[in-house]
């Protein structure tokens, strides 16, 4: 079978991740700290290579492809691009916490619109548990601070 869209868009991805991963071999190690400077940038490029050669097979393997005429949805790439710039406008106003959760509370919304009681608990929980994750992650795990907000100082 021939490959679509998604995986000559994974093949590039898996080629520049994998040169790029291959230029974080040659970074000099520092004596003074036990992680070098190519360690988290190998993991994140890894991880791209591992997932774009995923979506390489599966485009491989798959077996119907989208008809012409089709509904693609493009209009709600769009969106969720207006919604990231929203969240990035947020950051320094609402700060990481807040604007982190009500981002991730209104894209899985936008994406899963929630029916009833139930998905709403469902989105708010996602967002919730997301927030507390990142926030963790970044702020007590790797020491990076945060934006903090101008009008929540949270």
């Amino acid at each position: 079978m021939k490959l679509g869209r998604d995986g000559w868009a994974g093949l590039a991805i898996l080629i520049a991740s994998l040169v790029l991963f291959w230029l974080t071999l040659g970074l000099k190690e520092s004596s003074l700290v036990p992680i070098g400077p190519g360690f988290y940038p190998r993991i994140v490029l890894g991880v791209t290579a591992v997932l774009s050669a995923w979506l390489v097979v599966a485009d491989w393997l798959a077996k119907k492809r989208p008809q012409q005429g089709q509904s693609l949805h493009y209009g709600m790439v769009g969106v969720m691009f207006a919604v990231f710039g929203l969240y990035v406008g947020a950051l320094p106003l609402l700060g990481f916490r807040i604007a982190t959760f009500a981002y991730v509370a209104a894209a899985n919304a936008i994406l899963d619109p929630p029916r009833g009681v139930k998905g709403w608990a469902r989105v708010a929980a996602v967002a919730l548990i997301s927030a507390a994750a990142a926030y963790y992650v970044f702020e007590h795990y790797l020491t990076v601070l945060l934006p903090r907000g101008r009008w929540t100082d949270f």
